[in-house]
């Protein structure tokens, strides 16, 4: 890959993941929580859903979910709907006992898998992927895999310098849940995030289908 490609590659990445979705509002939720270090689960099972992405696309699943309305529609609503279960859920936690927020989770497996599923079930992640690939990629060359891998890589080592960053973000506001009211707040707050991130989703259309 070429210095000037692989620049313009890293940019559209960084954009990418800057772009405020469901995966930030994810992580944002966690880190507020429980901290950066706490937060590192979730980060790295988005990372899991967003990679598997990243190989659907590039074996060719993606461009057959770009084709097929009812793949896309079926993926799509089943994503929407998972979102909204977690902003019911996010909206109706009780308040975390003080001793506890920033410290480590006992349930990070659960917010592996939850960050995971995220970004498996979400098309925007294909649409940008099938729309970002075709940009970079050398359809001619022979080494068709090895240029998947290197964006791929990309792609998620950017998206883990970015969630981390979000979840940094958002850890600097744990002074602010000192009180009762003000963890229902927060809950209340990514819990409409959540089903409004949900909206967004359901928005997406499969324009090349």
């Amino acid at each position: 890959m070429a210095l000037e490609v692989f620049l313009a590659f890293l940019a559209a990445s960084i954009l990418i993941s800057v772009s405020p979705g469901a995966g930030a509002v994810n992580t944002m939720s966690t880190g507020l929580r429980y901290g950066v270090k706490g937060a590192l689960p979730a980060i790295m099972g988005l990372q899991l859903g967003y990679g598997v992405q990243v190989v659907l696309v590039g074996v060719g699943l993606g461009a057959l979910l770009s084709q097929s309305q009812l793949a896309f529609e079926l993926i799509k609503w089943f994503g929407v709907l998972y979102l909204v279960y977690l902003g019911y859920q996010k909206w109706t936690q009780p308040p975390l006992e003080m001793e506890l927020l920033g410290g480590k989770t006992e349930s990070s497996g659960k917010q592996f898998w939850q960050a995971a599923f995220v970004n498996l079930t979400n098309p925007k992640a294909t649409v940008f992927l099938l729309a970002l690939f075709p940009q970079f990629v050398n359809p001619n060359a022979d080494n068709l895999v090895l240029q998947y891998s290197i964006m791929g890589s990309i792609l998620i080592i950017v998206d883990v310098l970015v969630m981390i960053g979000y979840a940094s973000l958002a850890s600097g506001l744990s002074r602010w849940m000192k009180s009762e009211q003000h963890q229902k707040l927060q809950n209340r707050i990514f819990g409409g995030m959540f089903v409004a991130a949900a909206g967004l989703m359901a928005s997406y259309s499969n324009k090349s289908a």
